[in-house]
């Protein structure tokens, strides 16, 4: 998992994505659940940029918060 971002710029970022898109955050991570099976971070990140026409930035706070997500996930 790769994040350049802080903390505070990720959240920032995800609270402009509905706003940006049209879409909920949940939207976008239920796209990347029914996605392809890509298994590092920048080919998720490329899939959404390329199947989906986001900007980098949205791109990769998505798939981050999706691996966040999973993570925790996987801990309980």
């Amino acid at each position: 998992m790769s994040q350049v971002f802080s903390e505070e710029t990720h959240r920032n970022l995800l609270a402009r994505i509905p706003q940006c898109t049209g879409r909920e955050i949940s939207d976008w991570l239920r796209a990347v659940e029914d996605g392809p099976a890509l298994f590092r971070f920048e080919e998720k990140v490329s899939w959404l940029r390329h199947e989906h026409n986001l900007a980098y930035g949205h791109a990769k706070a998505i798939v981050h918060e999706y691996d966040l997500r999973r993570a925790a996930r996987n801990l309980l």
